[in-house]
């Protein structure tokens, strides 16, 4: 009989573009699969999968007690479960896996999708830090195999811990990129079609991630809009900025989304966003699924000068890279980038190429090449 793999998470189901891509991959290679989430009071209802899924609910969504009745409620159902190979997606599920992990002496697979203590709403405090990188110092060294989503992170915690993590990075499947289907995209969408539109996306719009300043730079702007597409921390305090600077005709807000709705938005599309910051590790070393989702929706991007990132936008040449956070020169860059029709064309063309070698179809080879070896 195939062997059964249980995968945990806390992230939301529905828009979780790497778990859905782990889970797919596996039940497509053979293996039974079955999801575990949480249920929020914004979850939507989930699409059809080939692989199973449950989500739990319960009666804290945030904070200590979300997460310890989370673990608590995990491990019980991983220990009356049968499983031959648990994955743990990051720190937040590790303490319910790696206890039910040895407890059944199956094999335990770790996958830390960014540097989970380094994240800013830990580092702003310190008590809480402290506490999960306990956790982490306790269990990341038990784990039986490891997997992060690119080589910064990977070596971090190969010095910090003398663990060796296999990288594989969050990129989509290859697509046909809708281009030349623009224009009835933003027609579909009910965007304006006189207007060059912008987008920042993503399931985490927090703090230090430069969309506040993105959004002071649209008073800058005309002719433009910008599409948030996502969630986030920080979208009440975007609301705030765009209430009080008067920009609602140029900034929409527009809610998580399928990803097939998602990707739409972001074809429709002129040029994507990803401005984090350096303020922390976490962020400095980051790779976000966005970069890949605006290199296969074929349009080009304007980044931050995070390593990471840098590498692929101005090692594939896809677009500019942004040296500050000033909302004018933010706005400069915007257009000076969007001024020139030869330039956009080059941008796109490059992102094409890009999207041939940054795909799933080859990165999933080296997530295989793990669960065989666990066989």
């Amino acid at each position: 009989m195939a062997q059964r793999i249980l995968i945990s998470v806390t992230s939301d189901l529905s828009t979780d573009q790497r778990v859905n891509r782990t889970a797919t991959t596996l039940k497509e290679a053979g293996y039974r699969v079955l999801v575990i989430g949480r249920s929020l009071k914004t979850s939507t209802e989930l699409s059809p999968k080939r692989y199973r899924s449950i989500r739990f609910k319960l009666w804290a969504e945030k904070g200590p007690m979300f997460y310890a009745f989370y673990n608590i409620r995990l491990f019980w159902f991983l220990l009356w479960h049968h499983a031959d190979i648990l994955v743990s997606n990051d720190l937040d599920t590790l303490p319910a896996n790696l206890l039910a992990a040895k407890l059944k002496k199956i094999p335990l697979v770790y996958d830390s999708h960014e540097y989970f203590t380094g994240v800013p709403e830990l580092i702003n405090r310190p008590k809480v830090q402290r506490i999960w990188k306990k956790i982490e110092r306790y269990c990341l060294p038990k784990v039986d195999y490891a997997i992060t989503v690119n080589e910064s992170i990977a070596q971090l915690f190969k010095e910090e811990y003398n663990k060796d993590f296999k990288v594989i990075r969050n990129v989509p499947l290859i697509t046909k990129p809708f281009l030349s289907e623009r224009e009835n995209l933003k027609r579909e969408l009910g965007l304006p079609q006189s207007k060059k539109v912008i987008i920042l996306q993503g399931a985490g719009i927090n703090i230090d991630r430069g969309a506040e300043e993105l959004v002071e730079a649209m008073k800058y702007l005309t002719d433009y809009l910008l599409l948030i597409v996502g969630g986030g921390d920080v979208i009440p305090d975007l609301k705030k900025i765009v209430l009080d600077k008067n920009l609602k005709d140029c900034v929409w807000f527009i809610s998580k989304q399928p990803i097939e709705i998602l990707r739409k938005y972001t074809a429709a599309s002129n040029l994507g966003i990803t401005l984090d910051k350096a303020n922390n590790i976490n962020y400095k070393l980051s790779l976000p699924n966005k970069l890949f989702d605006y290199i296969h929706a074929g349009i080009p991007v304007l980044s931050s000068n995070l390593p990471e990132l840098k590498n692929i936008v101005v090692g594939y040449n896809i677009g500019k890279i942004c040296s500050d956070h000033d909302p004018k020169n933010i706005s400069n860059l915007i257009e000076e980038m969007l001024s020139s029709d030869k330039q956009i064309k080059t941008w796109e063309d490059n992102t094409a190429i890009a999207a041939r070698e940054l795909n799933w179809d080859k990165e999933k080879e080296r997530l295989l090449s793990i669960f065989k070896q666990i066989g």
